[in-house]
């Protein structure tokens, strides 16, 4: 099996693509497998995995942790989104560009997102299963969050009135965040 890695316009941010083999049962793929993600230079080591399902136009995001920083593998099992990633590393030169990309079910691509970045997605399904790896464990009260809708960021988001928790809804713009809460570049 083998992987194909793909740039994006934020560096360290992979866009990943493996071999699905098809036959009358169905299909098979590998999800993780340590030694091929270091062989593209992903050498994260991964403690917890996550699952969310949620139903069209449900907004999850835009989260990171600050003192438990967390890189992410996130794919989708079944269904379709709009993944977001958030480069809000203080004196990087990518500071506050977003990218998104599709991730589907059936597509079947990853996204590799580094400590450092902001990371969210949309269901653009009628509901979408979402799986990501973490390299850090969640701890509630380093919960961070920047408002979906920060209009410097101005990500181009395929919803408009989007379902959102409490919590993401109150999240500040990236300019009300102070440099003591953002992630350091390098």
């Amino acid at each position: 099996m083998s992987l194909k890695s793909i740039s994006t316009s934020l560096p360290g941010v992979l866009l990943i693509e493996t071999d699905v083999f098809h036959d009358n049962r169905g299909f098979f793929m590998e999800t993780f497998h340590k030694r091929k993600y270091a062989e593209i230079g992903i050498k994260a080591t991964f403690v917890q995995d996550n699952l969310s399902r949620s139903k069209k136009g449900v907004l999850r995001g835009l989260h990171y942790q600050l003192r438990y920083p967390q890189a992410k593998l996130v794919y989708v099992i079944s269904g379709e989104i709009f993944d977001v990633v958030v480069d809000i590393r203080k004196g990087s030169p990518t500071f506050g560009r977003w990218e998104g990309v599709i991730l589907s079910s059936e597509n079947r691509r990853q996204i590799y997102i580094p400590e450092g970045f902001a990371h969210g997605f949309c269901v653009l399904s009628e509901s979408a299963d979402v799986v990501y790896k973490c390299t850090d464990f969640y701890m509630p009260g380093d919960d961070r969050g920047i408002l979906w809708s920060d209009p410097q960021i101005a990500i181009e988001w395929p919803v408009k009135d989007p379902i959102l928790s409490d919590k993401d809804s109150r999240h500040p713009t990236l300019d009300m965040i102070s440099q003591d809460s953002l992630p350091s570049y390098g």
